[in-house]
C-alpha cells in the first residue's frame, strides 16, 4: 500500500491495490525492502501477540473517527503500560515509522486516525483510575479512563471534574487533554487545561518524561505540561495524567427557555452576563436543530415551531442557586422568552439536557452529511456571529444548524449537505473558508475545542501569521526529529 497524499472519506474505499506491506514509513517511501514483516515481529516481541492487529476489519475500524475520514493504518498495536509505548516508540523512530496514538476515537479532526499508514497505538488498555486524593484535590489516571467514569467516581468522595464534553460517555481523558477538551460546564469553569497538574509522556524517540507535579504551584522551567495539552498527539504520548479537582457543589437547578427566533436566545446570554450571573452552563439550540430533533427523535421536547431553546444551569450553595435561577428567569423575560421550564427533579433535569445532547445525534439522523465546526468567539460577540451564519445562509443555500456553548462564545456550526452532490460540496467549501475568516475578523479562533487535525489544517493560516506556524513547527521538530508521530496534523501540507 502506498502512503496515502490526503485522506479520504468513509464512503469510498480506503485501500490502494499496490501491496499492502510497502508502506510503513514516514517519509511515504520505505527504506528498506521486505523489512515490515521484521517490524510487526518486534512489535509482537513488545506487546504480545494477541495485541498486533493487522486484519482489514481492524485497520479498517482504527482508520477513522468520528469524522469518518483517514486511512487505515498498517498495523494497529495496543500496549499494557508506559514501558511498552516506550518500545513501541523507539522502534518507530528507528524505522521512520508513522506512529499515530488513538483513545476512544471519538474526535471531529481526523486527530486520532493515520494519514498515510503506519501504526495506531490505541491506548484502551490504559484504562485505570490510579488515585483519588481528597485531601489535595486530586485524581491520577491513565489515558483511557472515560470522561464520566471519572466525574462518577469522584462525585462519591464529593469532588467535581468540571470538563464536560458533550461526548463524556465515550471520549476518554487522555484525548480530552491532547485536544483541551471544553463542555457546557467551561462557562464557569473553564477548559481541561486549567485541570491538569501532572503528566507522565514518552517522547516520539522513546524517553519517558515527568512533567509538572501534584502541587498546585510549579514555576521551575517551562511549563512542558501546558505545551503537551492541546497539542493533539502531535509532541508526545501521554500515558498518565494528574487532574485537579474541586469540591462538588451541593446544588443546582436547571431551566429551559424558548423563544420565538435566535436573536432572543442570543439577548438573554448577553442579559445573564449584562446581570453578573455565571451559570455553571449556557447551551443555546436554533430551530434547525430543534427541527431535526423533531422530525428524527419525535417531539415533546419544545412546542412545535419554537426559533431557539436555552438551556441554563446554575449551581452553588442552596441559597445561592435559587437567587441565580431567579436572575436567569428575569433576564429571559426580559428579551422576550416563549416559555420557561425548571426542573423539579433530576429526571426533569436530565430530560432537559437530553435535548442538548440528543442534538448532534438527531442531525446526523437527517441523511445529510454533518460538517461540524467549533468555532469561537468572544462572548460579547456573539450577536455577531449570528449574523455571519445568517450570511452564510444566505449566500450558500445550504442548511445550516447551530448550537452549543453561547455562554463562552463556542458555537458548534454544522453545514448539512446531501451526499454524492458535489455543488453542495463546494459551497459548503467556500462557507467554511468565509466562516472562519470572519471569525478571526471577530477576535475569534476557527476551533474552540475540537482542535485542527487534518480537517482544518488547510485553514491554519487564516488564524496563525507565518512566524508563528514557523515557531510552532520548530517545537515540533524539537520533540519529534524524525517527524513519526502523528504526521499531516496541525499543519497544512501539499
Amino acid at each position: 500500500m502506498s502512503c496515502a497524499r490526503a485522506p479520504r472519506g468513509s464512503s469510498g474505499s480506503r485501500r490502494s491495490s499496490s501491496p499492502q506491506r510497502q508502506a510503513l514509513h514516514a517519509d511515504h517511501e520505505p527504506r528498506r525492502h521486505g523489512n515490515t514483516e521484521q517490524i510487526f515481529s518486534r512489535l509482537r516481541d513488545i506487546v504480545g501477540p494477541d495485541f498486533v492487529r493487522s486484519d482489514d476489519a481492524s485497520r479498517d475500524f482504527y482508520g477513522v473517527d468520528a469524522l469518518g475520514k483517514g486511512h487505515p493504518p498498517d498495523v494497529v498495536v495496543i500496549p499494557e503500560n508506559t514501558g511498552q509505548i516506550a518500545a513501541v516508540a523507539r522502534l518507530c523512530n528507528e524505522q521512520r515509522v508513522p506512529l499515530v496514538v488513538r483513545g476512544a476515537g471519538t474526535g471531529f479532526t481526523g486527530g486520532a486516525v493515520p494519514t498515510c499508514g503506519g501504526v495506531v497505538l490505541s491506548m484502551e488498555r490504559l484504562n485505570r483510575i490510579l488515585e483519588i486524593d481528597g485531601l489535595n484535590l486530586l485524581a491520577v489516571v491513565e489515558p483511557n479512563v472515560i470522561n464520566a467514569d471519572l466525574q462518577r467516581e469522584v462525585e462519591k468522595a464529593g469532588l467535581f471534574y468540571p470538563p464536560d464534553p458533550a461526548s463524556l460517555n465515550q471520549s476518554s481523558i487522555g484525548g480530552n487533554v491532547a485536544e483541551c477538551a471544553g463542555g457546557p460546564r467551561a462557562f464557569k469553569y473553564g477548559v481541561t487545561k486549567r485541570y491538569v497538574l501532572a503528566l507522565e509522556a514518552v517522547l516520539p524517540t522513546g524517553e519517558i518524561v515527568n512533567t509538572g507535579s501534584k502541587a498546585v504551584k510549579n514555576v521551575v522551567g517551562y511549563d512542558l505540561t501546558q505545551l503537551l495539552v492541546g497539542s493533539e498527539g502531535t509532541l508526545a504520548i501521554i500515558t498518565k495524567i494528574t487532574l485537579r479537582l474541586v469540591p462538588k457543589p451541593p446544588a443546582n437547578q436547571t431551566l429551559l427557555a424558548t423563544f420565538d427566533g435566535i436573536r432572543g436566545a442570543v439577548d438573554a446570554v448577553s442579559e445573564l452576563i449584562r446581570r453578573r450571573v455565571v451559570p455553571a452552563a449556557v447551551e443555546l439550540i436554533d430551530s434547525d436543530s430543534l427541527a431535526a430533533i423533531e422530525e428524527n427523535l419525535g417531539g415533546g421536547f419544545v412546542a412545535p415551531g419554537t426559533g431557539a431553546a436555552l438551556i441554563v444551569e446554575v449551581d452553588g450553595t442552596e441559597r445561592g442557586v435559587e437567587e441565580d435561577l431567579d436572575r436567569v428567569v428575569e433576564a429571559c423575560r426580559s428579551v422576550g422568552a416563549k416559555e420557561i421550564s425548571r426542573a423539579k427533579s433530576e429526571a426533569e433535569r436530565e430530560n432537559i439536557w437530553s435535548l442538548r445532547r440528543q442534538t448532534s445525534v438527531a442531525l446526523k439522523k437527517t441523511g445529510l452529511i454533518k460538517i461540524n465546526h467549533d468555532v469561537v468567539v468572544p462572548r460579547g460577540r456573539v450577536p455577531e456571529l449570528f449574523d455571519v451564519i445568517a450570511e452564510m445562509k444566505r449566500t450558500s443555500g445550504l442548511r445550516i444548524a447551530s448550537f452549543g456553548h453561547a455562554g463562552d462564545g463556542n458555537i458548534h456550526i454544522n453545514l448539512l449537505i446531501t451526499p454524492g452532490d458535489a455543488d453542495e460540496a463546494a459551497r459548503a467549501k467556500q462557507a467554511e473558508r468565509y466562516l472562519f475568516t470572519r471569525v478571526v475578523e471577530l477576535e475569534g479562533s476557527i476551533s474552540g475545542e475540537h482542535g485542527i487535525g487534518f480537517a482544518k489544517a488547510p485553514y491554519l493560516s487564516i488564524e496563525l501569521s507565518g512566524e508563528e506556524i514557523a515557531l510552532m513547527k520548530r517545537v515540533k521538530a524539537a520533540f519529534d526529529p524524525n517527524g513519526i508521530l502523528n504526521p499531516g496534523k496541525i499543519f497544512p501540507t501539499g
